[in-house]
């Protein structure tokens, strides 16, 4: 049976929202932001909303299938939410855990043979991520995953090892979050760095903070971070009106992919 390529797709697909991770310190206004997002719902997975004037959230999940339970009934229920967030991501990898362990009998995911426990750990995440797939391209919700951060010693290849930001997650769900999402933001504040003199040739480094915050969308040696839109390598990141910053910077980037695709013409027969 002919293709017919008047039916291909040619740039961007402007109804499916982002799929987005956003990373940072504890205290940085991760939910804060993501509850600025348009009118979201919380999958709690962490009990830390309490002190947030939050949107709406569902009980504290103290499971993997109560997660799923409640990505399952924002897919098959009427509702006019349109941004779903899970917090966390460190915290939803801990009761995937719990699951598997519990699957296999033991009180640990460490203690199942080989890390064996961990590959299964993996086909549970993908479960979720398969749900939240579901919500963004039937629903068309925004899907946002917080997540807390590790420094771990990174052995570049190409040069002198160094330390940077990573998920604070066992390497194979960091692997599937990373490939999965559209938009990984990595959340920190300014920092810049003072050199005075300390006598006997000697010099003293400090950090000054000015309380300002930064989102960044492109890797650089100290965090990873992506973007598939064209995003501005970082963003202002405000405690009030962050989303509104992130929203335009969206929309910006996405008229300037739709400017950019040329329609090609089509070959004579």
């Amino acid at each position: 049976m002919p293709f017919d390529f008047a039916k291909l797709r040619r740039g961007p697909d402007p109804t499916k929202p982002p799929r987005i991770v956003a990373m940072g310190p504890q205290g940085v206004g991760k939910s804060t932001w993501a509850n600025s997002a348009p009118n979201p719902i919380f999958i709690q997975c962490e009990d830390g909303l309490d002190a947030i004037n939050v949107n709406a959230a569902f009980p504290l999940a103290t499971s993997l299938q109560e997660v799923l339970d409640q990505i399952g009934v924002l897919i098959t229920d009427q509702h006019d939410f349109k941004t779903v967030v899970i917090d966390t991501a460190d915290w939803l990898e801990h009761l995937i855990h719990k699951a598997v362990a519990a699957a296999h009998k033991v009180e640990s995911i460490d203690q199942i043979p080989y890390g064996k426990g961990y590959r299964p750990a993996a086909d549970e995440c993908r479960k979720v991520l398969e749900g939240l797939d579901l919500l963004r391209n039937e629903k068309r919700m925004t899907v946002i995953v917080l997540a807390h951060v590790k420094i771990k010693r990174f052995d570049d290849p190409m040069t002198d090892a160094y330390d940077r930001y990573l998920l604070d997650l066992h390497d194979s769900m960091s692997s599937l979050l990373i490939e999965w999402c559209d938009v990984l933001g990595f959340i920190q504040h300014a920092v810049a760095v003072k050199t005075t003199e300390a006598g006997f040739n000697q010099k003293r480094s400090r950090g000054i903070g000015s309380g300002e915050r930064v989102l960044y969308l492109e890797e650089r040696p100290g965090f990873i971070a992506k973007n598939r839109y064209g995003l501005p390598p970082s963003l202002p990141f405000p405690k009030e009106g962050g989303w509104q910053v992130f929203e335009r910077a969206m929309a910006e980037a996405r008229q300037t992919t739709k400017t950019d695709v040329k329609p090609r013409p089509v070959a004579a027969e």
